[in-house]
């Protein structure tokens, strides 16, 4: 039986039962807040993730949900005026809305234009190329998500100004591209995530891939946040089935299919319907790996780590990375001092079994690459 996806957003948030557990200072953060930063959220998540008797501190609910802290008080108050204003027009708020995203750090590390390749002396669009061995890929059609993490670096790829998304063009240029570049072993479809789009949108990215010319290809990874805020994507949606055989088809190609799970804390893996769709993607021969942000409100304790690490070390997935929040968006909310991440992973790190320990962390991008905080020195008594 297929489950009917349905999708909330600032409009009909209200049409959720479970929205009236929030008090109206806290509906006013949802849409000032979610005026600037992109809000979505869907049924799954609001009726099997969130504990709406522990709101605001639910860490599904704060992944998901706006909290007045994620903006300055100034930003905020600057917003809220606009909205409230008697005689405000929609130009006033968008106005105000744009001036506090410019302020936001809408690309961090040159997220919008470093790294991005050409061929014939034409751009690659929505492709970046910053690791010798590693492309990726951001098909057009997956500039979406099932819901969006509140934290989330890419913001700007939803909030519908055309002069910051980053997708592919539709002559998927990129394929002529990876031809041409045989150092590349490795290609990571991203966005975004790429599992919005349905299983014959996602061969026109990947199928191609499985050719001779590409034989130097060897690994296919798919970033996305689906496995636990839609399920059902590779359980009883009208393609899944397909979409399942895809997986396998990749895998029996001689090629490495690695699914790159985003799971931010163990609550989001209690459910059956997650376990079985972990149990179904790995009967293709995929590798699911996870990595996850350390954020404040959510998951900066190291025993939710441990927890988190030992369920999925017991599902088959693999630890991969304990990343640092990066400097756009509401990173004050969120970020925590480096030390305390380093202290952070270091007392998880200790209280799992080797099978845990190749989670890679703190680690954090910038523009030469991924930086690990491997320790800390004292200098001069500091």
């Amino acid at each position: 039986m297929e489950n009917k996806i349905k999708f909330y957003s600032l409009k009909n948030i209200s049409t959720s039962e479970k929205y009236n557990h929030l008090t109206d200072e806290q509906k006013e953060a949802v849409q000032v807040v979610g005026s600037v930063l992109p809000f979505r959220v869907n049924n799954y998540v609001v009726d099997n993730l969130i504990d709406w008797n522990n709101i605001p501190n639910d860490p599904v609910y704060q992944l998901t949900f706006m909290q007045k802290g994620m903006l300055g008080d100034s930003q905020y108050e600057k917003v809220k005026t606009a909205i409230n204003a008697e005689g405000s027009t929609t130009g006033d708020v968008a106005m105000a809305v744009y001036k506090v995203r410019q302020e936001l750090n809408p690309h961090p590390a040159g997220q919008l234009s470093a790294n991005v390749p050409s061929i014939n002396e034409q751009e690659v669009e929505g492709v970046q190329h910053k690791y010798t061995e590693t492309v990726l890929v951001f098909p057009s059609a997956g500039q979406m998500c099932h819901s969006y993490c509140t934290f989330c670096f890419r913001w700007p790829q939803f909030i519908g100004d055309k002069d910051l998304k980053f997708s592919t063009d539709k002559d998927l240029l990129y394929l002529e591209y990876l031809k041409e570049h045989k150092e590349v072993t490795d290609v990571l479809i991203t966005g975004g995530d790429p599992m919005i789009m349905n299983t014959k949108m996602l061969k026109k990215f990947i199928e191609p891939l499985l050719g001779e010319e590409y034989s130097h290809i060897q690994n296919i990874r798919i970033g996305s946040k689906s496995l636990s805020y839609w399920p059902y994507r590779y359980t009883t949606d009208k393609d899944s089935e397909e979409l399942l055989e895809f997986f396998t088809k990749v895998n029996e190609s001689g090629k490495r299919l690695a699914f790159m799970a985003h799971i931010n804390h163990p609550n989001e893996m209690q459910t059956e319907v997650f376990r079985q769709a972990v149990k179904n993607i790995q009967k293709t021969g995929t590798i699911i790996r996870s990595q996850a942000p350390l954020l404040k409100h959510i998951n900066d304790d190291a025993s939710v780590w441990v927890k988190m690490w030992k369920e999925q070390v017991n599902l088959g997935i693999i630890p991969y990375y304990m990343f640092v929040e990066r400097d756009t968006g509401p990173k004050e909310y969120f970020s925590v001092p480096l030390a305390k991440a380093y202290y952070i992973y270091q007392e998880a790190i200790s209280k799992v079994s080797g099978l845990a320990r190749t989670v890679r962390g703190p680690s954090m991008s910038s523009h030469p690459g991924k930086v690990c905080v491997e320790g800390i020195k004292t200098l001069n008594g500091e």
